[in-house]
């Protein structure tokens, strides 16, 4: 008798560990419980670390609240100026409420990527060629708005929303090299322009300068030809300058002067008859 009584005990004691065991459940770092007691969702939500349920009474459901990473599949579209493009995303996101995220929504992944998609092509019907290329941020932000705004009601919160890449077709993509070829080319022709006239100025005033002073022409002369004997590989043809002619009078002896008087007299007086 005594006998069974023990191994009744041990049963019942056997039957309560697995039993026990049974309803044990560990609940990690990032994760939340949330659970449902014949159906029904309890009022509170399970913690990380150990807990306990009622087997065969209670399911447990765990939600990740790590932010998720989910890549936007490409989505082909017609921009306001009616261009054809080709934009994807990616899209950062976490669950902020498990119970919502369970009860609101079947798959709050699947809803989230939904909205998302048709969110983008919505954004790219609205907007410019050029605003998609160089002013990504307004538009992402705008994108963000429009996902977080149905994704609130479903325990989710939007973290960030990024543009990837816009695709143009190869027309597309040949007529913007050529704007941008004469875009370049018209700068180039203004820069020139405007050395140019900056040259000219600077001319200006050095001819000027050399107007006042003959000797600066001389000099400036002396090194021209400097810079072209450096070469020595071209013929250099000097003309004499009359300025030089006129030091070298200039630098002749007295009794060379009074002989040249008269020549320099019928140079510049008037013509005598006999």
């Amino acid at each position: 008798m005594v006998e069974e009584l023990m191994s009744a005990g041990a049963a019942v004691v056997a039957v309560g560990a697995v039993y026990l065991l049974a309803g044990a459940r560990v609940v990690k770092q990032y994760e939340r419980g949330v659970v449902f007691r014949l159906g029904r969702l309890t009022d509170t939500v399970r913690g990380p670390g150990f807990t306990m349920v009622v087997p065969f009474v209670d399911r447990l459901h765990k939600v990740n609240l790590q932010i998720v990473t989910m890549p936007v599949p490409a989505q082909d579209g017609i921009t306001r100026d009616n261009v054809t493009v080709r934009v994807d995303a990616v899209i950062y996101f976490k669950v902020i409420d498990a119970a919502h995220a369970l009860v609101e929504v079947e798959d709050y992944r699947f809803a989230v990527s939904q909205m998302a998609q048709t969110s983008l092509r919505s954004i790219i019907g609205k907007s410019d060629l050029d605003d998609l290329l160089s002013n990504r941020e307004k538009l992402n932000q705008g994108l963000e708005l429009m996902i977080d705004s149905p994704a609130v009601g479903w325990g989710v919160q939007i973290d960030r929303v990024e543009i990837k890449d816009v695709s143009l077709p190869e027309t597309m993509k040949r007529s913007m090299a050529r704007q941008a070829e004469a875009d370049r080319e018209r700068r180039a022709r203004v820069i020139n322009a405007d050395a140019e006239l900056q040259a000219s100025k600077k001319l200006a005033e050095a001819a000027g300068v050399m107007s006042d002073q003959p000797a600066a022409l001389q000099l400036r002369l002396l090194q021209t030809v400097v810079a072209v004997a450096a070469e020595k590989n071209s013929t250099l043809v000097l003309p004499f300058p009359v300025e030089l002619l006129r030091f070298l009078e200039r630098a002749t002896p007295q009794q060379a002067g009074t002989a040249a008087e008269p020549a320099t007299v019928v140079e510049s007086g008037p013509p005598t008859h006999s």
